[in-house]
């Protein structure tokens, strides 16, 4: 993998390490974007069934990115939060039941259990970080699999650690939820796209991703992943392309029951979008030619000599085993002053994020063992 900024439209005197925030915009969506508004000025030229193919392409290309057997367990979805709720509204939860969270997880992945909790009557149990720096990702991910037990209704966590880049093992998490038929609920934004993510492999209930940050789409548009569990569910909308034989015009005011198939009645309605799907479409299309498993590899060589270099001076990064390579949390040694540290990194116009008690450092393709020893002499 080389270095690919020449597709992305950064300026050259700024460092963006700040990926988890927002991606920047490849220059061939930005221009897929274009085209697409300038299509809206001639509606005469958009046919019925363009509401239905592009949309279609789109779901087909994320089922391949996520090595999903059928792209009709795809939906398409505005926001996380609209795909998590989806999943919430249609998981039967009984009065005493567990719903368990990790800690500080991205809000979009708590308020709607923290509802489903109180409408059940059902206990919303938080699997808190270690306090301690020594093995705190696998002492964390060992504590999230012992909390698993017969009251678990379900789990719904990230795989990557929004605030520093924790590693999750989805894999074993996986395997004790089906000893107790617990459902896996999973917020993929942080890590889908730059981090290698099988449906075969993990066999999640759903995954859930925003498109703007590692899917490098535009905001406002996401997918979704639904197991077959979620076949005959109720959506929490209800459009008219949902239905079955939408695609016939003349016939809509024929209402029907029935949806369209598998987890086709989770899109959001208007999810044709003829600005944001051919764009979605770009972005993924290129992360599936890339690869993320190379992505996470190149992170990996770009940023390795500058994370020992830190670990040397005091700083605490996750062990590698335990954290992605595209997303890492660095925590400060008490002797160093963070006002003073954003200060040197605005000057230096490095662009990263602070999150909780870690700068956040997030990477990509577009980045380089340049940037990183500039980040570098600011933490020096």
């Amino acid at each position: 993998m080389q270095n690919q900024k020449q597709l992305f439209d950064l300026s050259d005197d700024v460092t963006y390490l700040n990926g988890a925030y927002m991606s920047p915009q490849l220059r061939s969506i930005t221009e897929i974007g274009l085209q697409s508004v300038a299509k809206k000025a001639r509606p005469d030229e958009i046919l019925p069934k363009d509401f239905f193919i592009q949309k279609e392409i789109l779901k087909q290309r994320f089922a391949s990115l996520i090595e999903a057997s059928d792209y009709k367990n795809i939906a398409i979805i505005p926001s996380v939060s609209y795909g998590i709720a989806n999943a919430a509204n249609n998981i039967p939860i009984k009065k005493g039941d567990e719903i368990i969270l990790a800690d500080e997880q991205f809000p979009s992945n708590v308020y709607i259990w923290q509802e489903i909790a109180k409408k059940n009557e059902a206990i919303l149990k938080i699997i808190k970080s270690p306090t301690e720096f020594e093995n705190r990702g696998k002492k964390w991910n060992k504590n999230i699999i012992e909390a698993i037990n017969h009251k678990t209704a379900v789990i719904a966590m990230p795989h990557v650690h929004w605030a520093d880049g924790t590693l999750f093992d989805l894999k074993a998490i996986r395997e004790k939820t089906k000893t107790v038929q617990a459902m896996l609920i999973i917020d993929g934004t942080q890590s889908v796209g730059a981090f290698p993510f099988s449906i075969k492999e993990i066999e999640p209930d759903a995954l859930i991703c925003g498109g703007y940050k590692w899917l490098l789409g535009p905001y406002s548009i996401g997918m979704a992943y639904y197991s077959d569990a979620f076949n005959d569910g109720t959506p929490i909308e209800h459009n008219w392309m949902n239905r079955y034989n939408s695609e016939d015009f003349a016939s809509l005011t024929q209402y029907e029951n029935r949806y369209q198939e598998k987890a086709a009645r989770y899109s959001v309605g208007e999810s044709s979008n003829f600005v944001l799907t051919p764009m979605m479409i770009k972005a993924i299309e290129q992360l599936i030619e890339w690869q993320p498993k190379n992505i996470q590899n190149y992170c990996e060589q770009i940023s390795k000599e500058m994370i020992n270099k830190l670990r040397d001076l005091g700083y605490f990064i996750e062990d590698s085993q335990y954290r992605a390579h595209h997303l890492f949390g660095i925590y400060l040694p008490k002797h160093i002053n963070s006002e003073k540290l954003k200060t040197s990194l605005k000057e230096a116009k490095i662009i990263v994020s602070f999150r909780g008690n870690a700068v956040r450092i997030s990477c990509n393709v577009y980045n380089s063992k340049d940037d990183f020893m500039r980040l570098l002499n600011c933490f020096k």
